[in-house]
């Protein structure tokens, strides 16, 4: 049954969980925004069309649900192995794109911007999961907040390498 009423008097629960606690508290804020996150991820790698980009959004998607998981009180957790393989795949990319010198107007290719969005939502779901971690309810790995601060640089990377191998030129801020 996809509803149960339950959460009428704007209650929830956790999956596998018999706590309830408010809609609108810290935990289902985070929540919501990592499964956000998640969902406009499955969108992205549709547009990344069975690319090696693609295949690097499902494992992030992956590592997104343990990661809700944790949040929500189960005995889950991120790996610190988890951050070093985003590190490496931003490593490796940083290697074919000039160096950064200046912040730029997203855009390009549509696959580009998607990603530059989704790089958006992960540091809102990345703050979020902070101020679960701040109000101690549920205790967030150091790896989990690791990996949190390291998917936005990998969504990043990757919406430059997509324009890049586009042929396309980062357009810095005019600050007019």
């Amino acid at each position: 049954m996809l509803y149960t009423g339950k959460g009428d008097n704007g209650t929830t629960s956790a999956f596998g969980c018999d706590q309830r606690f408010s809609k609108s508290s810290a935990i289902a804020e985070a929540l919501g925004t990592l499964d956000e996150v998640n969902s406009f991820l499955g969108v992205v790698k549709i547009k990344a069309e069975a690319s090696e980009v693609s295949k690097i959004l499902n494992d992030v998607q992956q590592n997104l649900f343990t990661i809700q998981a944790e949040v929500a009180g189960a005995d889950k957790h991120i790996g610190e192995e988890k951050a070093h393989e985003l590190e490496k795949i931003i490593n490796a990319i940083e290697t074919e794109l000039p160096p950064i010198k200046t912040f730029f107007v997203s855009g390009g290719t549509e696959l580009a911007s998607l990603l530059d969005f989704a790089r958006t939502l992960s540091r809102r779901a990345e703050r979020r999961v902070v101020g679960v971690a701040d109000e101690g309810v549920v205790k967030v790995g150091k790896e989990t907040l690791a990996y949190l601060n390291r998917l936005s640089s990998l969504l990043y990377a990757l919406a430059r390498q997509t324009n890049h191998k586009s042929g396309i030129t980062e357009e810095p801020p005019k600050y007019q």
